[in-house]
């Protein structure tokens, strides 16, 4: 195994162990869409669960899934604590449990088609009949939005792949394997310069409320809020702002079911939706 490889699992198991500094019924579990890999999400997000723990008191597990139905099935049982999801699992996880959003970020979602630079890719018509690939089929701005959008308003016919990631769309599009990719600003914006520029956004949908973290009715509300003005307090300094940019929460602020997630039901997306 490469040595940076290593490192980085070894310094991934380190950050998921239990903090024995904390009672077992002061620990919450935290399952995050699985936009990344699971050892990048753990990275990523290791780090701001350790000073959540700091500011709060409680401990927080991570509970890591690799593939987006896994994800679906464990919020949709009711399992973890709390979920960071995207806009459309908000709605679904608000209906199947109560779920309720507690703090996001302000930069609205954008979903991306992308195109490989080196083809001579100008319109959306170009892609007719072509595959494309995206993430999973209920990620919401990479998918599930964007193939509505794609389909009913544009009137594209595609031949549809989903590869797992939105690291490996953009990298089906550049070998090759896809005509172009769906994904959102922000995974792209996390990729290596060199990938960003052999990457071109061909089309993008409006915009939403991005992606909450949501907490199961049966957290106390004196512990959302807690948790919740402990997420505010890391927002206001520097060091907190680049953990919370990590995970894609820049800008955090109280998050509001009916205002944010609410509105997505007069979309219709369901016939778009994929149960497994």
């Amino acid at each position: 195994m490469p040595l940076k490889l290593f490192a980085s699992l070894f310094s991934l198991l380190l950050a998921l162990l239990p903090n024995t500094a904390v009672s077992a019924d002061q620990t919450f579990t935290l399952s995050v869409v699985p936009q990344f890999t699971p050892v990048d999400i753990g990275l990523r997000w290791s780090p701001l669960l350790r000073r959540l723990e700091a500011e709060t008191g409680f401990g927080f597990q991570l509970r890591l899934v690799d593939k987006m139905p896994q994800f679906e099935t464990d919020f949709l049982t009711g399992t973890p604590d709390l979920l960071y999801l995207n806009p459309y699992h908000m709605m679904m996880a608000s209906k199947a449990h109560g779920y309720l959003p507690l703090a996001r970020g302000t930069e609205p979602l954008f979903g991306i088609l992308v195109v490989d630079n080196n083809r001579k890719i100008k319109h959306l018509h170009d892609l007719n009949g072509k595959r494309l690939a995206f993430p999973a089929p209920n990620a919401f701005g990479a998918s599930l939005y964007m193939r509505a959008l794609l389909s009913e308003k544009e009137g594209l016919d595609f031949i549809t792949d989903y590869v797992g990631t939105h690291q490996n769309v953009y990298r089906h599009v550049i070998m090759g394997e896809a005509e172009a990719g769906g994904g959102i600003r922000t995974t792209l914006e996390k990729e290596s310069s060199n990938l960003q520029n052999r990457l071109r956004v061909l089309y993008t949908t409006p915009g939403v409320a991005p992606h909450p973290i949501a907490a199961h009715p049966r957290v106390p509300l004196a512990t959302r809020e807690k948790i919740t003005a402990a997420l505010l307090k890391i927002s206001g300094d520097d060091a907190g702002r680049k953990l919370l940019a990590d995970v894609e929460l820049d800008q955090i602020i109280r998050a509001d079911y009916a205002r944010d997630y609410q509105p997505l039901e007069k979309l219709k997306l369901e016939r778009y939706v994929v149960r497994k």
